[in-house]
């Protein structure tokens, strides 16, 4: 048996989408975005969303928006996209320890992390859950912190009542292995006009108004930049397959909900693992599945034996951030600065996670998983 690490849920209603922009004439930023964008908005349960084509990009103009320049705390454990849109945004990556259980920033070391030079703050939700904003955005008021949060991996999650990407700027991504997918492609959500209005203007090489919307106005020639902006747009074939994902998308958490709360039931006190937790009042839509491993097993064998059974089997990540070789060289950062992030690093194994797994598939993960725990275990 083969089981991927992740398989996108599609079927023809996205094939039929895409063949109507096609169809249309009309590929580029038009009305399948700013359909996708009310769409998402509303679903987020914010003023504003606005498309793009990742969410490095959404990251980088929700940082730029702030017009702000300095050092923003965030963890080390995360994909290295986070600390780069800090990076290329002018300021400088302050990296924080995380808490082992939930995978997230740690709000009590977010605390001793802060200067007179620190700007912001960058929660990253970890594979579907969301960090403790309560206590994040408390500190942020407290210094007079703007807040951007990486919902990149929590499509849908919640922190008691508080769905990701709504506390502060939200930045989601639509890569094929998150919660949904266009291919690729990201969005940013804000409930401030400024934000809105910069990131709106910024995506279009600095043009304020998109070539649909000058199309309906008396000269649709006339385009005039306000800023030195880029070109992060999103295109109506994505922003089409995103309509369709949107509909899914309670449903394909739900999917995931289910199979994590299997894995856990079958695999929950087995030697030599632990499985993932859900912090108390939330919801978890685990766009991953991680479980860690005990220091008794070998994580390169184990791997090496789960991918022998066809189990697409990996981990995320591993190094973390502050011992990658740029931030290395540019920081003097070094091994032992994050013991915690280290450790997790060291022990973390991500399980295939997506909706259209089956129980027997379930199963095969299951025992595959205690035959290679058996082999790579001394």
């Amino acid at each position: 048996m083969k089981i991927p690490l992740c398989v996108p849920f599609m079927d023809n209603v996205e094939s039929d989408a895409v063949c109507e922009v096609l169809k249309s004439g009309w590929l580029a930023h038009g009305p399948r975005c700013k359909e996708f964008e009310e769409q998402f908005a509303k679903y987020i349960g914010v003023k504003y969303a606005v498309a793009l084509n990742s969410c490095t990009s959404a990251l980088q103009l929700a940082i730029m928006a702030q017009g702000r320049r300095g050092e923003i705390i965030l963890p080390s454990f995360t994909f290295v996209a986070s600390a780069n849109s800090i990076v290329t945004s002018g300021c400088k990556p302050v990296f924080a320890e995380i808490e082992y259980e939930t995978r997230n920033i740690d709000p009590i070391d977010i605390e001793k992390r802060i200067t007179k030079d620190t700007v912001g703050i960058m929660p990253v939700h970890y594979g579907g859950q969301v960090c403790r904003m309560d206590e994040i955005m408390e500190i942020a008021d407290k210094h007079g912190l703007f807040v951007v949060e990486d919902s990149a991996e929590t499509i849908g999650g919640l922190y008691n009542t508080g769905v990701g990407g709504s506390f502060a700027t939200g930045c989601f991504s639509f890569y094929p292995t998150k919660n949904m997918t266009t291919g690729e492609g990201g969005i940013l959500t804000t409930n401030d006009d400024k934000v809105k209005e910069f990131a709106s203007t910024m995506r279009g090489h600095g043009i304020s108004s998109s070539t649909w919307a000058r199309e309906r106005v008396e000269k649709p020639w006339f385009r005039a930049a306000v800023m030195a902006g880029f070109n992060y747009r999103m295109c109506d074939i994505l922003a089409a397959v995103g309509v369709v994902q949107m509909k899914k998308i309670d449903e394909m958490n739900e999917l995931r909900r289910k199979h994590a709360q299997y894995l856990n039931k079958e695999l929950e006190g087995l030697d030599g693992i632990t499985v993932p937790s859900e912090m108390l009042g939330c919801k978890h839509v685990y766009q991953m599945y991680t479980i860690t491993l005990g220091e008794a097993v070998d994580r390169t064998r184990f791997l090496a034996l789960m991918r022998e059974k066809g189990v697409g089997a990996s981990v995320h990540f591993d190094p973390p951030v502050h011992l990658q070789p740029y931030y290395v060289d540019a920081y003097g950062c070094k091994k032992g600065d994050f013991p915690v992030s280290e450790r997790l690093a060291e022990t973390i194994v991500t399980l295939p996670m997506y909706p259209a797994l089956n129980v027997e598939e379930l199963d095969y993960i299951v025992s595959s998983l205690k035959d290679a725990l058996r082999g790579s275990s001394g």
